[in-house]
């Protein structure tokens, strides 16, 4: 602690716009590291159904992130914002949101300080957006860059808009990730400044030389002014213009990062570690080696991504689209069955019970290849169950064997003795899907022939809170 009188310690605010929920962390330098002093989630409930959405469209509405974001700050401690230096932003990656520059958003007086509501803002096209079917994706120019282009993509989703609704983006001069968003709001940003992590995230950018493929988007009549300027994932992009939330006025902002990159860098310590995170979706992530560069040009059947990290680093990732988010939909047809059945049964009632089963039952023939939402190497591959015998049915066998079959589809995208190859020691496992599932635990201990260490869980709010604090 500091002595009296003198300055209070360094705090620094850590936030994560996820998916699901909003995280913010209070993070503090204390003589043995970096402290975890408070954290607050909200969820956001912000899916939208928009009339006006594409088919097979996943839009959210961003009022309501930024309630949640604004709940979420609400409920800190007033005295340790008040100390609040620096803040770190990271959230969901590949999504895009349009806003017009000088009307982004209006600031109220609010509580200890002031808050921002956003105003001609336009709905965010997520990550699991799905409206640019492989036809229309495959009628694209190819990029001029390591990473395939997929649905969901930032830059994809433009082209959709030119394509099906071009009078959409005249609305709007600037975009970018809801994470980039809030950092333009805080700074007063007139062009949004973007990290290379999200950038490489959106397609069309070139990790190599750092700069967006201009010519071949202008080519195709893209809106290249709607790109946002590119910067270093660890620099700051401006400083807050209000004293927002009682964070003074003139705090330092990064520039917003990846959620997948923050979730690893708030865990990895070793370069012999690998991540494995099995939240909504899926990830298996390696560190490469120093130097390090990822090819020319994709190759779309791969199933590994390079990542940008931090420093010029790059992270090999396995990114299955199939994780929790699998288990939500069996437990959801489950309880869809009862229904029709004329039983009323909670979900929140059958996730235990599936669990209980599954650990009366050790193994299992059954063989579930879980890939209901597809991969992003292989859109069309969708879920199948084979090796079906008559004693394999109850709910205890299935439950085994979809966690088993979620383990496997991770290591047949970056397969085990990849990772012993490349020197690995351990596995830090983490996850709302592992931490509340044992089964699933029991098959990642099953099928990796390392030492699994869970307990460190990634989070991506501590982990733009500490980029923060190692980049001052």
């Amino acid at each position: 602690m500091a002595a009296a009188g003198g300055p209070g310690p360094t705090c620094v605010l850590g936030i994560d716009l996820g998916t699901t929920s909003v995280k913010a962390a209070l993070v503090t330098g204390t003589e043995r590291g970096l402290a975890l002093a408070q954290s607050c989630s909200r969820e956001t409930q912000a899916h939208s159904d928009s009339p006006g959405e594409a088919p097979q469209g996943m839009e959210q509405d961003v009022q309501k992130i930024i309630r949640a974001l604004n709940e979420c700050l609400a409920a800190l401690p007033q005295q340790q914002l008040q100390q609040v230096t620096h803040i770190g932003i990271s959230g969901q990656m590949h999504g895009v949101v349009f806003w017009k520059s000088d009307k982004g958003c209006r600031w109220s007086e609010s509580g200890a300080g002031a808050a921002f509501e956003p105003e001609r803002v336009s709905h965010l096209v997520t990550w699991q957006d799905g409206r640019c079917s492989p036809a229309f994706l495959s009628s694209l120019p190819p990029p001029q860059s390591h990473v395939s282009l997929a649905t969901g993509f930032g830059c994809a989703t433009v082209f959709w808009y030119l394509k099906n609704s071009p009078d959409f983006l005249k609305a709007y001069d600037a975009a970018g990730t809801i994470q980039d968003y809030v950092v333009a709001m805080l700074c007063d940003l007139k062009k949004p400044l973007m990290s290379d992590q999200n950038a490489a995230s959106w397609g069309y950018f070139n990790c190599r030389n750092k700069s967006w493929n201009t010519d071949i988007l202008k080519k195709s009549g893209f809106p290249v002014h709607l790109l946002p300027e590119v910067g270093d994932p660890g620099s700051i992009a401006g400083r807050t213009t209000c004293a927002w939330h009682g964070i003074p006025k003139g705090a330092k902002v990064g520039i917003a990062l990846g959620d997948f990159q923050c979730s690893v860098y708030s865990c990895l310590t070793e370069r012999t570690d690998a991540v494995l995170n099995i939240s909504t979706s899926a990830q298996l992530t390696i560190s490469m080696p120093l130097g390090f560069q990822p090819p020319e040009a994709p190759d779309p059947s791969s199933a590994v991504t390079y990542f940008p990290y931090f420093n010029g680093d790059y992270l090999a990732v396995a990114a299955s689209l199939n994780g929790g988010n699998v288990l939500a939909t069996f437990v959801g047809m489950v309880a869809q069955w009862a229904q029709e059945l004329g039983l009323e049964v909670e979900e929140s009632a059958i996730y235990p019970r599936i669990i209980q089963a599954a650990l009366a039952q050790k193994h299992s023939k059954l063989s579930v290849h879980p890939t209901i939402f597809g991969e992003r190497h292989l859109p069309e591959l969708l879920a199948s169950v084979s090796s079906i015998g008559a004693s394999e049915l109850s709910l205890g066998h299935i439950t085994r064997a979809l966690c088993r079959g979620l383990v496997e589809n991770l290591c047949s995208m970056l397969p085990v003795q990849h990772l012993q190859d490349m020197g690995v020691r351990r596995v830090l496992g983490s996850g709302s899907a592992l931490a509340k599932n044992e089964v699933l635990r029991q098959e990642v201990e099953r099928i990796f022939p390392f030492p699994v260490v869970y307990g460190k869980d990634v989070d991506a709010a501590v982990g733009a809170a500490m980029v923060m604090f190692h980049s001052k």
